[in-house]
């Protein structure tokens, strides 16, 4: 039987992957942390992935479909406007959470002396080239370079990945997924929502989820689109530090452009990085890394760290 008041609400958007998002939901059947809801958002016409869901039958699984495609943010907008619980927790269809993984973050958040704790984890993030666990370091202030700069060569350093978070509803319902974006929207988030009076990141230090990348190429927040990126970083300048602006240059934007062999955006995007960011040493490498170095060695080279 749904609980009435359920403490946690887990939000889950998907589109036309059933038996994707069916694992995903029966990782969270399996939580030792039971008081919940699962609300799957059904992004659009997808009668397969109803009738798929509609077999488990259970009253703790409510089914929110869209009438027509609106993307993640929106999806996951949606999800939490139905949502019961005090607590909101998301997961992405093509990723799962290990059994204890709500109980030991409701723990954390409970015991956070701020009003409304965005509390995430380790992952497990399941590459081509093997699984790692990843962030390598706890988060740091300020956020923004946490997130957008990378102190070393090895991807993974700083992450608070979407289907890590569990937050309040009441902050959710004041700082809403920004609709429409197609990219980087769990940052897009992180940053606007870290600046609301009560908020602190807290953190449980091993991993409790799977983020699965091989199973996530193909979707619309990794396919590649540099312009799109650059555009999103200097809509959020006013969120950032100048070291997160050219760090997230340094990694994202120049890989991006660079796998499209897009070579006359190297030396607008290195300008772009000294005017409005201030780049260490580090960036630099970064930058001219991904214009050198093939991206399949790199995916060799991150494996291998």
């Amino acid at each position: 039987m749904t609980p009435s008041n359920p403490a946690v609400s887990v939000v889950i958007p998907t589109f036309a992957r059933p038996a994707l998002v069916l694992r995903a939901v029966e990782s969270v059947l399996t939580q030792t942390f039971s008081n919940l809801e699962i609300i799957v958002v059904i992004d659009g016409g997808d009668s397969a992935t109803i009738a798929s869901l509609q077999s488990l039958s259970m009253s703790r699984l409510r089914l929110l479909p869209l009438e027509r495609q609106v993307g993640g943010s929106r999806a996951r907008n949606e999800g939490v406007s139905i949502a019961k619980g005090e607590w909101i927790a998301f997961l992405d269809d093509d990723d799962l959470w290990f059994p204890k993984k709500l109980e030991k973050q409701i723990a954390v958040a409970r015991a956070s002396d701020s009003t409304d704790p965005i509390v995430a984890c380790q992952v497990v993030a399941r590459t081509p080239g093997g699984d790692v666990v990843w962030p390598r370091k706890l988060p740091t202030e300020p956020l923004s370079e946490y997130l957008l700069a990378r102190d070393s060569w090895a991807q993974g350093d700083g992450l608070m990945q979407t289907s890590t978070l569990l937050v309040t509803r009441r902050l959710l319902q004041k700082v809403k997924f920004q609709d429409g974006l197609r990219k980087h929207q769990d940052w897009d988030w992180l940053l606007r929502a870290a600046k609301e009076p009560g908020t602190r990141v807290e953190f449980v230090n091993e991993p409790l989820a799977v983020w699965n990348l091989r199973e996530s190429s193909g979707s619309v927040s990794r396919k590649l689109d540099w312009q799109a990126s650059l555009n999103w970083i200097r809509e959020r300048r006013g969120l950032v530090t100048r070291r997160a602006y050219a760090g997230f240059i340094a990694t994202q934007i120049a890989s991006q452009a660079a796998r499209q062999r897009h070579w006359k955006a190297f030396f607008p995007l290195l300008t772009e990085m000294f005017r409005m960011g201030r780049p260490k040493a580090i960036d630099m490498c970064l930058l001219v890394g991904m214009w050198l170095v093939p991206g399949s060695l790199r995916e060799r080279l991150r494996s291998s760290w």
